[in-house]
């Protein structure tokens, strides 16, 4: 197995088990009484400040911001302000749907981008990514559907679960193409030279706008958000998702998906929501039904067959030649 593969491999799951980490933090911090708005702002913060920190430490580092051009830069920003959209969703439904749940309900987003990015820009032959597109919707509304009346979460935190992985699934395409990956291969060029931006660099930048973004709208709306409005007891949480869910998630997930492409890194990702359950289950007592059970099944399913398509692992022998 080529060194790039298992490499890549093994920081998505590290990614993943960040990710999926991320609703652990934020429940105790939401206890205290501090909202998803604030949480964010602060999440972002800490996130940006140690990507920077680990440029500005890092002879690679250094030398990476060097190599950033303007439109890699305005590109960063760009899908910066696009993740203010997954995580304001995810978290602002985190409010009020089980951490366990929700991590069934954003799994679809691997089938999704298995959609993304097997057929982006060529005509939808086949049914297949499709059909497995279908059977993860499927799950999602078993999951969903078979909730109890009486314990149900507002339709509200529900809708806004939707549209965190179809939000998430257009940021993971565009981040590894601005990475360097294209139909061709990951991370060269037509020429076989280097092509893309440098994950460590562009990912600092791309915090630092999702941050500003979230600082901006929380003072504009009167959020409290200064350090002296949050209590003590919410530190923990902000700091452990700050560090482990962003720094470490965003940065081990962008090297990932650089080195194996994004469909597979979403493939291999595959186990973030069996981790947060089990967590959940652990910390919070939260519990699945037999049904929602067999829906995450389902969503798990999907995301193995919308890529392991045939033409998926022909155009992977081409992403794996990387690095």
């Amino acid at each position: 197995m080529p060194s790039s593969l298992v490499v890549g491999i093994a920081l998505t799951v590290i990614s993943a088990f960040g990710f999926g980490s991320g609703a652990l933090f934020a429940k105790p911090v939401y206890a205290t009484g501090v909202d998803w708005h604030t949480l964010m702002a602060w999440r972002f913060t800490l996130g940006a400040g140690l990507s920077w920190a680990w440029v500005g430490a890092t002879p690679g580092g250094r030398a990476a911001v060097a190599t950033l051009d303007r439109r890699a830069v305005y590109v960063a920003v760009a899908l910066g302000l696009l993740y203010t959209g997954n995580a304001s969703t995810y978290f602002a439904g985190l409010e009020t749907v089980p951490a366990s749940l929700a991590a069934l309900i954003v799994y679809i987003y691997p089938a999704v981008v298995a959609v993304l990015t097997l057929r982006l820009g060529h005509r939808l032959e086949g049914r297949r990514a499709w059909g497995a597109l279908a059977l993860a919707l499927a799950g999602v509304a078993l999951a969903v559907g078979t909730i109890d009346a009486s314990t149900a979460p507002p339709a509200s935190g529900l809708l806004l679960m939707v549209a965190s992985p179809l939000i998430y699934s257009v940021w993971i395409v565009l981040s590894a193409r601005l990475a360097g990956e294209r139909r061709a291969g990951v991370g060269r060029d037509a020429g076989g030279g280097a092509a893309g931006a440098h994950p460590l660099a562009a990912g600092a930048v791309m915090m630092t706008a999702t941050a500003t973004a979230f600082w901006i709208t929380a003072l504009a709306v009167g959020r409290p958000v200064l350090p002296a409005q949050i209590p003590i007891d919410a530190w923990p949480g902000i700091v452990g998702l700050g560090v482990v869910a962003t720094f470490i998630a965003i940065q081990t997930f962008y090297a990932g998906a650089h080195r194996i492409g994004a469909a597979r890194a979403s493939l291999v990702s595959t186990v973030e929501p069996i981790w947060t359950i089990v967590l959940a289950g652990i910390l919070f007592h939260e519990r699945l039904s037999p049904t929602q059970l067999l829906g995450g099944a389902f969503i798990l399913i999907g995301v193995v067959i919308a890529q392991t398509d045939p033409r998926a692992g022909r155009a992977s022998k081409l992403r794996i030649a990387d690095e």
